[in-house]
């Protein structure tokens, strides 16, 4: 998979993908991640990218033509299968999208920025409009990362075991079952003695079990889907 992320801050994006998960699937050639300053694209010599609103308005408005000239020289090279906006008003990410866009080939992500962007690239040049949550952001450089992560994590071979992914809250519409490691009992606090029974039938019923459960006190709005 190839990810171009178009941003006017890439040094802010940077970091997340030099370490842990994200850096490994990079290292291993499993995903290609590249950074797109806007500014590059600017038409006049201070490098704007945005001005002031039609019909006046507070906040600045990120320009259409330096969108479009990236877009279009990204996609001179090679075909994307979505170019997707960072915007609070798009559709609220959740797993079954990662694991749609996790299939993808090559993907373009605008980072917004200001107070958004001129509605003309939202209805010509974007194929899909994704929000992390109800809440605004100073652009859109975190919420990029935070789909990136959600969807590399999901490519064959980035994960040690890559059955884990399938493990995962959300997958299925369940929340994730309780979880125990060493010591066996810690500060008089016992870990469930089914775990250690060898029964892996009656574990995997358990498991179910105790994810329906937790998915029915904490989001039964799941459990309706």
């Amino acid at each position: 998979m190839r990810i171009d992320i178009i941003t006017v801050l890439p040094e802010l994006l940077k970091s997340p993908f030099e370490a842990s998960i994200l850096k490994r699937a990079i290292t291993a050639n499993l995903v290609e991640i590249h950074f797109h300053n806007l500014r590059d694209y600017a038409t006049d010599n201070y490098k704007s990218i945005d001005d002031t609103q039609f019909g006046g308005g507070a906040g600045m408005v990120m320009m259409v033509e330096p969108i479009h000239k990236c877009i279009s020289d990204l996609k001179s090279q090679r075909d994307y299968d979505d170019v997707i906006y960072m915007t609070p008003d798009g559709e609220t990410l959740n797993q079954g999208i990662a694991n749609q866009i996790s299939i993808k080939e090559n993907i373009i992500i605008l980072c917004g920025h200001y107070k958004g962007v001129d509605q003309r690239v939202r209805d010509h040049l974007i194929t899909r409009e994704i929000s992390i949550g109800d809440f605004v952001l100073s652009g859109g450089e975190l919420a990029a990362a935070v789909l990136c992560d959600a969807v590399i994590r999901l490519i064959p071979g980035v994960l040690g075991n890559e059955t884990s992914a399938l493990t995962d809250s959300f997958q299925d519409n369940l929340l994730a079952p309780p979880i125990y490691t060493k010591p066996r009992e810690y500060n008089g606090w016992k870990v469930p003695e089914l775990l250690f029974s060898g029964n892996l039938p009656k574990i995997e019923e358990w498991r179910e079990e105790q994810a329906y459960k937790r998915t029915k006190e904490r989001r039964p709005d799941l459990l309706e889907e």
